[in-house]
Formats: structure tokens, C-alpha cells, sequence
């Protein structure tokens, strides 16, 4: 890369870390937006102390300021993914601010902001890795939409997982690292350079989220890391024909992985897919180290331990895809392996966890009491929940 991409790199991170700084040492003026969302009260909760929302800001801001650095074809398809990220970043910080936007409306700004994309840059899915697929791809009416919907659900995928210290920050680095090991054994030094840019804004931003978070990403955040994360992906997959969308999915897969685990979940217990539980992969691992070794008043502790604990889990399906970037067989081989290890380890784990719960008799009296109305497709669900949720309160 060029001395001026490297410039524009460095001046990533530098005006990120500078923005999250600014917002940290200003939060006692600005607080009052978090405390009128009252977040500690929420059902997915993770944390103990009311933090600012508005790392976003910081990201968006490092982005911003290195994308106008570097005057090339490949910057001016960058600002218009970074321009495009508009729509669904306001509704995400209008939400930041408590206004209280609703899940639909949400991911009604992640659609406009695809559809800008789409419009601007002229590029969508190209493939889908399936021969039969593949030939409905090539008609633009087929495949915009789909590429419209499989991008709002990965901005949605990063901001469910947007509930540990770093877990969502340090996802999207691993995400963007990637993408860049891709393009760089592709040959395509445009982006890489891509990649490294959403890299450096985002490390400047998780020295002030991890271990301790002074501040959170934010539904700006995660929604728009989702949204240029998941284009950088398609202009990936437009650029390099020997990319398999396989690979790709691997490269996406916690984030994408454990919505769809939370989709089939709440559906089969009888509930809204968009109605919040605590019942993530990551809010297990936390209540789990709470349950068997740390105690709740350990969360300080609990909630970093967790982002630990769970990125090599996030890196490994990341690694795979970047060395079968272009063997889709054995990516999508792999793929299925990665996906019958996260369920059978979660499965496992929530067995475990209700287990614990039958030895404690108060949770196990309040267990028979919830599961009794339940129907037989919720009873699982409830028992697991209970089972963690009072146990935890308990240790």
C-alpha cells in the first residue's frame, strides 16, 4: 500500500480513539440520554453502570476522516458504502438517544441504506455458491433483494451480539481481518486497504470498550459496522470471481450463527423472533461463569471474561474461511461442521445449566410453577432461563 494509505489508516484509529475519548470524559453532560432508556432494566442487560452509547459516533467519525485522505477508485466506492451507512446509523443513534425506535424501524433504515448502496455503486450479491440459485442471481430483480435482505440481517446480527465488553468491536476486527486476508491473497491492495481502514477505526474505539467499557457501540455502531462490513463483503465477492460465498458465510458466521440460533429459539417457544431474552451465547458464557465460579457481584469480572473466552470461538470459523476463500465444496463442508459444533455446544450447555437448576429446590419449585402453562413447544425455553437466571441470582 501507499505512504498515503497508511496515513489515512493511522488518521482512522487516531480520530476514533480521540472521538470515544471525548465521549467518555464528557459523559456525566450526557448520561441522562442512557438513564432514559433505563438499559440496566432490560431483559438482555449485561452490565451494572450506566455507560454512554455513542462509541458509534467514534467509529463513523475515524472512517469519515480516513476515507478523504486517499483519492483513488477504490476511496471514492468506499465514502459512497460509508454514505450509504447513513439511514440505518441515525435510526440506530436515534435509539441511542432514547427515542425509543422500534426493532422494524430499524431494519427498515438498514434496507434504505442497502437500497442507497445498491443505486450508487451498482453492485449486489453476484452468487449465492448454488447451481441452481446461481442462475436466478444473474436477474438484478432476484438479486437485489436478496442481497437488500441478507444485509439488513447481518446488521442485525451485529447488534444482537453488541452485549459484552468488545464482543461486537472485537467480532467486526476479526470479520474485517478477514476480508483483508482474502483480498490480499486475491491481489485486490483497494481492499485491503478497505479492510485495515474499518480495522483501525475500530481498535481506537475498543480501548475505551474493553476490558472495562467506558463507553458501548451503540445501535449506530453495530448496525452500521453490519452494513459496511457485509458491503465490503459483496464488493469482495463482485471483485474476486474465485471468492465463494461459503468462505464468506464462515467469515460472518458468529454474528450470523447465533441470530439464527435466537430466531428458531424464541420462535419454537411461542414468542415474537424480535423480543428480547438473555438466552444469547454470550449472555450464557457470562451467567454461566456466574452460576459455577465467579458469583453475580462479579460481573466486572464476568462480562470481559466472556469476550475472552468466546473469541477464539469467533476467530476459528473466520481462519477456515480465509484458507478455502476459493475451494467452495470444502467450505461449505466446513461450515456445516462449524454449525452443528455451535449448536451442539450451546444444546449441551443449556442441558448442563438446567440440570444445575434441579439441584437447587427453590428454583426447581419456581421451574415446575413457570413450565406448568407453558405449552410443550415453550418448556424447554422457560426451564433453561429460570435455570440460569435464578441459579445465577442464588451463587
Amino acid at each position: 500500500m501507499t505512504s498515503g494509505e497508511w496515513i489515512s489508516i493511522i488518521t482512522a484509529f487516531s480520530a476514533s480513539a480521540l472521538t470515544a475519548a471525548l465521549v467518555a470524559w464528557t459523559r456525566d453532560h450526557h448520561i441522562s440520554l442512557v438513564l432514559r432508556r433505563d438499559d440496566l432494566r432490560a431483559v438482555q442487560a449485561s452490565h451494572c453502570t450506566p455507560t454512554p452509547r455513542l462509541g458509534g459516533l467514534a467509529v463513523l467519525a475515524g472512517l469519515a476522516l480516513g476515507s478523504l485522505l486517499v483519492p483513488h477508485v477504490t476511496a471514492t466506492a468506499w465514502i459512497l458504502i460509508l454514505v450509504s451507512a447513513a439511514p440505518v446509523a441515525l435510526a440506530g443513534l436515534a435509539e441511542d438517544l432514547g427515542l425509543r425506535i422500534p426493532p422494524a424501524g430499524r431494519l427498515a433504515a438498514a434496507g434504505l441504506s442497502s437500497l442507497i448502496a445498491v443505486v450508487t455503486l451498482q453492485v449486489w450479491l453476484p452468487r449465492l455458491g448454488i447451481p441452481g440459485l446461481d442462475l436466478l442471481m444473474a436477474w438484478a430483480v432476484v438479486a437485489i433483494p436478496f442481497s437488500i435482505f441478507s444485509v439488513m440481517g447481518v446488521c442485525n446480527a451485529f447488534n444482537l451480539i453488541d452485549g459484552m465488553n468488545g464482543l461486537s468491536g472485537f467480532t467486526g476486527v476479526a470479520t474485517a481481518l478477514g476480508l483483508a486476508a482474502v483480498a490480499l491473497q486475491a491481489e485486490d491492495p483497494g481492499l485491503v486497504w478497505m479492510a485495515l481502514l474499518l480495522i483501525s477505526a475500530l481498535t481506537g474505539f475498543l480501548i475505551f470498550n474493553y476490558p472495562q467499557a467506558r463507553i458501548f457501540l451503540g445501535d449506530a455502531g453495530a448496525y452500521a459496522i453490519g452494513h459496511l462490513l457485509a458491503w465490503t463483503a459483496i464488493l469482495s465477492m463482485s471483485r474476486i470471481g474465485e471468492l465463494t460465498p461459503w468462505a464468506v458465510l464462515l467469515i460472518f458466521f458468529w454474528p450470523v450463527a447465533d441470530t439464527l440460533l435466537a430466531i428458531w429459539r424464541r420462535r419454537t417457544a411461542g414468542r415474537r423472533s424480535d423480543e428480547p431474552d438473555r438466552l444469547h451465547f454470550h449472555q450464557f458464557v457470562m451467567r454461566a461463569l456466574e452460576i459455577l465460579i465467579l458469583g453475580r457481584q462479579a460481573r466486572r469480572i464476568a462480562n470481559p471474561l466472556t469476550t475472552l473466552i468466546l473469541m477464539p470461538m469467533v476467530a476459528a470459523p473466520v481462519i477456515a474461511g480465509v484458507l478455502l476463500w476459493n475451494q467452495p465444496l470444502i467450505a461449505f463442508a466446513t461450515l456445516l461442521a462449524f454449525g452443528a459444533l455451535f449448536i451442539a455446544t450451546y444444546m449441551a450447555g443449556m442441558a448442563l445449566a438446567s440440570g444445575r437448576g434441579r439441584y437447587l429446590p427453590p428454583v426447581r419449585a419456581r421451574i415446575r410453577e413457570t413450565t406448568a402453562s407453558w405449552t410443550s413447544r415453550g418448556r424447554t425455553d422457560a426451564r433453561d432461563d429460570l435455570a440460569l437466571d435464578e441459579a445465577g441470582d442464588r451463587a
